[in-house]
């Protein structure tokens, strides 16, 4: 039995459950918002998974199904088009519409997702970054990701310490920022406007399963999506001939079922480097979750529940 939600004050409710990838934040949410709702209120679980918000990642990222739902209404899960690249200011207009929706009617958001930086921008606000300057953005883009990672290494050694060296699209934001407007991306930030953190009551827990438990859960996971059929997904995605660069053909598990389907790896290989893959950005996602958010974000160090 999860402890139940609990607001202070009286300004409007949001729950947040976050965590690291297969940590069992979805079962862990709909749970809460099933004992609200037992109570005589409305609760609505809200998506804070980038990958969940794409529409051609129903099985790679996890999506819920109808019975995993609980019978809890859910917003913002496979909404967005891959087509088209769903920012963290992106996501948090959208999640403020949907948790003023839910306001409106007296009931509780529940927010649920391992984006930190969607939760940090809704939170928090987005930066006033200036317009990049085209040629600016054009020559850092041009550059391989060794090339980027040393130059931000070298004019922005704050960003590069908090990013992964593979992590090629926040590499290439950080440098672009401080090359065209001569400041690091950690000063802007700093800058935030448009939070909603001030104006709400907040329940924030962080799932911090045992890191073993965990990734034999995103192992055993990953296995299962292939079985659900993850590779007619990524086929299907293949087919539409997008821009490789798009966040969406970025995901988990997508370049490595990728090149089964190319011809360029056995399945095997394929689901064991999907499975690496999932370990790793976990691990990334359990360091952020336990270092970046506040002190009174509670951690719940749990198993997750059987996939």
């Amino acid at each position: 039995m999860h402890e139940p939600l609990q607001f202070t004050g009286d300004k409007p409710p949001v729950a947040v459950i976050a965590g690291p990838t297969a940590s069992g934040k979805s079962a862990y949410a709909v749970a809460l918002a099933q004992g609200v709702q037992a109570a005589g209120v409305t609760a609505v679980v809200i998506n804070a998974d980038s990958a969940q918000m794409y529409a051609d990642l129903a099985v790679l990222s996890a999506r819920p199904s109808d019975s995993e739902m609980g019978g809890i209404v859910h917003r913002l899960f496979g909404t967005w088009d891959g087509a088209s690249a769903c920012s963290a200011a992106d996501w948090a207009t959208a999640a403020k519409r949907e948790i003023a929706a839910v306001h409106a009617i007296g009931g509780v958001p529940v927010l649920v997702g391992g984006s930190g930086l969607y939760l940090r921008t809704l939170l928090d606000g987005v930066a006033p970054v200036p317009p990049i300057d085209p040629d600016v953005r054009a020559q850092v883009r041009a550059l391989p990701q060794a090339s980027a990672r040393l130059a931000l290494e070298h004019e922005d050694p704050d960003s590069a310490v908090c990013l992964a060296p593979a992590d090629r699209a926040r590499t290439q934001r950080a440098l672009e920022v401080v090359r065209s407007t001569g400041r690091p991306i950690s000063a802007w930030r700093a800058e935030t406007a448009g939070g909603i953190g001030p104006h709400v009551s907040l329940d924030a827990r962080i799932l911090l399963p045992d890191r073993e438990t965990l990734y034999a859960r995103c192992d055993t996971r990953f296995a299962q999506m292939v079985e659900r059929g993850a590779v007619h997904e990524v086929k299907a995605l293949l087919a539409r001939n997008l821009d490789p660069a798009l966040p969406v053909m970025r995901a988990i598990g997508v370049p490595e079922l990728a090149a089964y389907v190319r011809g360029d790896r056995s399945l095997d290989e394929a689901i064991a480097a999907g499975q690496m893959a999932t370990r790793r950005y976990a691990k990334r996602q359990y360091t952020w979750f336990r270092r970046q958010p506040p002190a009174d974000w509670r951690q719940i160090i749990e198993a997750p529940v059987n996939p």
